[in-house]
């Protein structure tokens, strides 16, 4: 049994989550993830490592409340236990020998986003990051960013905060202006990653994109994550998660993340009438 030993609430819908999980914490790395499950009846769930302290013990997830499985989660308390924790998986992100390197992040794709800005910028990388949200409202992480970057870009779908547009704007607008990038790095909803990747490959910018399919094992036994890059299949959880953004077929992954759309909204709606019956 893993022990929450704080939560905080980011904004409506996204939570920040401290796990003491000392083994964890002892490998972690920016761009791993952990498999957890809420309760030892739950379904098993991926969720990228958002920060640890080694010497505490402790791995920091962020996650929204967008299913069955996060909203029992969401219900957790300080102090309270998950059954299983497990981790580090996947492989980490490459942060070393960059000069200059822009960080696109989307939504509660940030949470993920960030500690890969905190790595290369303790490696000595002159990073641009550039996040976005749908409005002033769902803002995460903003000072966190800053505090990692030496240029920074807020924009707003509706421009209720920092600059309205898409993070392709500025994104675009830097490369006409000829900065010069070794990588960009996009981590968020898919149909956000997939136009980063069609701006940067008009310029020829090498770009990596953190892709979070439908996972079960992480192990690579059960195939649920497969994805098609470079005309080749690939397991996110033992191949990725991170793969050149130019080569990745989004629109297949697009789909493939939609076939559970209707028994997610009926976990949704169980866990709801769950809650309601304990609230009574």
């Amino acid at each position: 049994m893993y022990q929450i030993v704080s939560k905080k609430e980011l904004n409506p819908t996204v939570i920040q989550m401290e796990i003491f999980a000392p083994l964890v914490a002892k490998k972690a790395l920016a761009g791993q993830f952990v498999i957890l499950r809420v309760d030892e009846d739950g379904e098993r769930i991926p969720l990228t490592v958002a920060g640890y302290d080694r010497e505490r013990g402790n791995v920091t997830v962020i996650f929204q409340t967008v299913g069955g499985t996060t909203m029992r989660l969401q219900q957790k308390k300080v102090g309270e236990y998950i059954a299983d924790f497990t981790g580090p998986l996947g492989n980490p992100t490459h942060t070393q020998g960059f000069k200059k390197v822009c960080v696109v992040g989307g939504g509660v794709g940030c949470a993920i986003a960030l500690p890969v800005a905190r790595a290369l910028c303790e490696q000595g990388a002159e990073v641009t990051s550039i996040i976005g949200f749908r409005n002033k409202d769902l803002v995460i992480l903003e000072e966190e960013f800053k505090a990692c970057s030496k240029n920074f870009y807020m924009m707003t779908d509706d421009g209720s905060y920092g600059r309205e547009g898409n993070v392709c704007l500025p994104l675009r607008e830097l490369l006409e202006g000829g900065e010069q990038f070794d990588e960009v790095i996009t981590i968020g909803p898919l149909i956000m990653m997939k136009f980063v990747c069609m701006e940067t490959k008009k310029y020829g910018v090498k770009t990596i994109a953190s892709m979070n399919p439908i996972m079960i094992d992480g192990t690579g036994m059960c195939g649920c994550c497969r994805l098609t890059v470079g005309g080749e299949m690939k397991f996110a959880c033992v191949d990725g998660p991170e793969f050149n953004g130019h080569e990745i077929d989004f629109d297949e992954a697009i789909t493939r993340t939609r076939a559970y759309a209707d028994f997610e909204k009926r976990e949704r709606e169980s866990a709801c009438n769950l809650f309601k019956k304990e609230v009574r």
